[in-house]
């Protein structure tokens, strides 16, 4: 998976990215009482469920303490080259996900933890699996620019989830994000996977 940058359907020109930022960046999701984004439904796929919330907000930098009335911190670092196809790469690399279109009153929060099966592969082997869903999934071209897409890893921070996924959408646009889902869950990265929740949400006005 790599990052999505959208476009607006109010115009026909890209949003607005951080352009020249540093390459890392922390950022928390904080699943709790209050939110800038409500929870509508959560899908356990594998593994262990999590605790329920009702709100999602998200923070940048790093958190000492969790956040009064909050169940859970989703905590990744932004980077922008790491599982990138050579295809993928002009098109999705100079770009930091900064907001999804005007519209985008939808997302999905969904953290995932791979075996260790994965992490015991070579490079090479799991470079080959990732180029593999890229092709399938047409470099995720295809879906542009409905979704935007911010791809978090946790797994060097050390927290429970290897990587959290942002996706955001309108709400016109849900079956093409399904489609997505669908496409990335049936890839043979999807086979390494043992622990995955989806949390879909609905922006708060």
């Amino acid at each position: 998976m790599s990052i999505i940058t959208c476009r607006s359907h109010y115009s026909r020109e890209p949003q607005s990215f951080f352009v020249g930022q540093p390459a890392e960046v922390q950022l928390n999701y904080i699943g709790g009482s209050t939110g800038s984004w409500r929870v509508s439904s959560v899908t356990t796929h594998s593994g262990a469920p999590m605790k329920a919330v009702t709100h999602v907000d998200i923070a940048k930098g790093k958190i000492g303490r969790s956040p009064m009335g909050s169940s859970w911190i989703l905590r990744g670092i932004v980077r922008n080259t790491r599982f990138v196809t050579r295809e993928e790469r002009p098109n999705l690399e100079p770009h930091y996900f900064k907001q999804g279109p005007v519209e985008s009153t939808c997302a999905a929060l969904i953290p995932i933890r791979k075996t260790a099966a994965w992490w015991n592969l070579e490079h090479d082997e799991r470079q080959e699996i990732i180029e593999a869903r890229s092709r399938q999934l047409g470099s995720g071209m295809r879906f542009l620019p409905a979704i935007a897409r911010r791809f978090l890893y946790g797994r060097d921070l050390g927290e429970p989830f290897d990587m959290v996924t942002w996706f955001e959408y309108s709400s016109r646009d849900q079956s093409i994000f399904d489609d997505l889902a669908g496409a990335l869950r049936s890839s043979m990265e999807w086979q390494y996977i043992e622990r995955e929740v989806d949390i879909r949400l609905i922006r708060e006005l």
